[in-house]
């Protein structure tokens, strides 16, 4: 499938922006009350939030552009994954940041990404705890925010150091020991894709993540930061991550987010 018209990128990615705040209101239902965890076969947890999240989302999508097939977490947990050969596609984690819902912290977002021969091209993550939301695609990157909108992009790092982000759940002393090498004034924690963001919209520098994660982790912050004028590369700094790597079932390899 040939890459979409721009009209109809900016079509899509204003559904998805609906469809965020939707799954969002849905999942905060269940944050004001008691979430019974279980645990799928990779240990990670799940609760009724997630399934219900995805589950408005799929309806939504499908509703919007019945003919693009979407990957999903949970539905992927489950072994069912579509046929993307296409190249198009949607990427969808409805509540990622699951232990940070579960620690009730609100660093949890609702991740939704539209990739495009390999690369996010429109994305949006709303983090409905703290009323932050975000999407980005050619036409730039944009944050609500308590009802303010304003367009955002990536700072030049400041003379002072680099302020860089870690995974609030999993930081680890490779971590540690890559952000030894660059002038680090300042390090906070965070979880969920809300990392990226926190890039895209100026207020920090870098965020190394070494481990697995999966595509559906990244790839909407990915499109945010794209859009914002930064960049997610692999450990050499140089290669973008790719989406659609449904041989190593959609999991990421160890990458930087990057500022201007």
């Amino acid at each position: 499938m040939s890459p979409l018209e721009a009209e109809t990128r900016q079509a899509l990615l204003a559904k998805m922006v609906e469809t965020a705040r939707s799954a969002g209101a849905l999942v905060m239902r269940h944050y004001a009350g008691d979430s019974e965890r279980r645990y799928k076969a990779d240990k990670s947890p799940v609760t009724a939030a997630d399934e219900e999240a995805e589950a408005l989302i799929l309806k939504a999508l499908h509703a919007a552009a019945p003919t693009l097939p979407v990957v999903a977490e949970e539905s992927a947990a489950a072994g069912k994954l579509p046929d993307i050969s296409g190249g198009v596609f949607f990427l969808v984690d409805p509540l990622d940041g699951t232990k940070e819902f579960l620690n009730k912290n609100g660093e949890f977002t609702v991740n939704i990404a539209l990739i495009e021969q390999g690369t996010p091209t429109a994305g949006v993550v709303f983090a409905p705890a703290i009323n932050r939301l975000f999407w980005g695609s050619s036409a730039g990157a944009f944050e609500e925010a308590h009802g303010n909108l304003r367009k955002i992009e990536t700072r030049a790092s400041p003379k002072e150091g680099m302020t860089a982000i870690a995974s609030r759940s999993h930081r680890d002393r490779l971590t540690d020991e890559y952000l030894a090498h660059y002038p680090i004034a300042n390090l906070i924690a965070a979880g969920s894709s809300l990392k990226f963001c926190v890039i895209a919209a100026g207020e920090a520098d870098l965020y190394p993540r070494h481990g697995t994660t999966m595509e559906w982790d990244t790839a909407a912050g990915d499109a945010v930061l794209r859009a914002a004028g930064g960049r997610v590369t692999r450990l050499d700094g140089k290669t973008p991550l790719i989406y659609g790597n449904a041989r190593e079932k959609f999991q990421n390899q160890s990458f930087i987010a990057w500022g201007r």
